[in-house]
């Protein structure tokens, strides 16, 4: 059986939790299929090598790992036309990306030069009867597309957040290869990343996520969000596009159908009214908790939990007793 390949996502000399998701992924689908090798493809400077062992962890049988001084930082050329060679040359049945920032725009790169198709921001990935079987939200959640993919290799994005990432030990053997184009060649070069000021975590990849909309009346009072992400410990900041449209919060902390989508292990909705474009990137969390003083805002109708009352009394309540819980205060 043709082996499935997963991109592993790297930053600063670190894989990402969507590099284990991607694995998990392929690991899965691997295994539900009578079984099959899985492979990892981890691009970036000399070094990098260091850390095929944790995703030979999560089920990747062979590691392919291309280092180069050039490469420490997303080169979208390189990357791509070094994907494209391998999944040419490997003859896989499928490959597995993050639908991050860099796999988004990455797989469609690959994509276009392989000339295949590309099943983006798939929650669910399995292989039936010798195809490719992808799921993924659409019309801003309320339908599953299922997407049957012809063709070899077929690509896919994967929702951050949407695979718990498993550990399923296998080899992790390492494969040593070049970049399929000198770097030096490449015309775009990312020159500098920067990383928002006072961030804590990249909301793509928190566990929490604690958002905030119009509800909070005023950009000060965003510090009620804050101090309940802070209580909580392992919680990223988010904003609707009404809060970042007003400059309240940075473009990078939008979730929505324009913004970041996300599926974190809890997302807890602060004066969110509950708009379509909002819900399109946030209503795949697991548990979704909505703290509003209009009973009938459309949030409830998708949260888990409701909590119908005036924010400004109950975030500091909630913030209050999670932090005696913790005994953090």
């Amino acid at each position: 059986m043709a082996a499935l390949l997963a991109f592993a996502e790297s930053r600063s000399g670190e894989l990402r939790k969507v590099a284990f998701e991607a694995v998990t992924a392929a690991r899965a689908a691997a295994d539900s299929s009578g079984g099959g090798e899985v492979h990892a493809l981890l691009i970036g400077a000399p070094g990098i090598a260091g850390r095929a062992e944790e995703l030979g962890r999560f089920g990747a049988d062979v590691v392919i790992v291309v280092e180069h001084p050039a490469l420490d930082r997303y080169s979208p050329e390189v990357f791509a036309a070094t994907a494209a060679d391998r999944l040419r040359a490997g003859g896989y049945r499928a490959a597995f990306f993050a639908a991050s920032a860099q796999g988004r725009d990455l797989a469609p790169r690959v994509a276009a030069r392989l000339g295949v198709s590309l099943a983006s921001d798939a929650t669910e990935v399995e292989l039936q009867s010798g195809a490719v079987v992808a799921r993924h939200p659409a019309y801003t959640g309320k339908v599953i597309v299922t997407l049957r993919l012809t063709g070899e290799p077929a690509l896919l994005s994967l929702r951050p957040g949407a695979i718990t990432p498993r550990e399923t030990p296998r080899p992790g053997r390492v494969e040593a290869a070049a970049p399929a184009m000198d770097p030096a060649s490449a015309r775009v070069v990312v020159t500098e990343l920067t990383q928002s000021a006072g961030a804590r975590l990249d909301i793509g990849e928190a566990p929490v996520i604690v958002s905030g909309g119009r509800g909070l009346r005023a950009p000060e009072n965003f510090k009620l969000v804050e101090d309940l992400a802070a209580a909580i410990g392992n919680a990223a900041v988010g904003a609707t596009r009404a809060v970042t449209d007003d400059g309240w919060r940075p473009p990078t902390d939008q979730i929505g159908q324009t913004g970041r989508l996300v599926s974190p292990d809890l997302y807890i909705a602060v004066g969110i009214s509950g708009a379509i474009q909002h819900l399109a990137g946030m209503r795949t969390a697991k548990t979704i908790v909505a703290i509003n003083r209009d009973k009938d805002a459309p949030i409830f109708k998708i949260a888990d939990y409701g909590i119908v009352g005036d924010l400004f009394e109950v975030v500091p309540r909630l913030t209050a007793e999670i932090r005696k819980v913790r005994g953090t205060q």
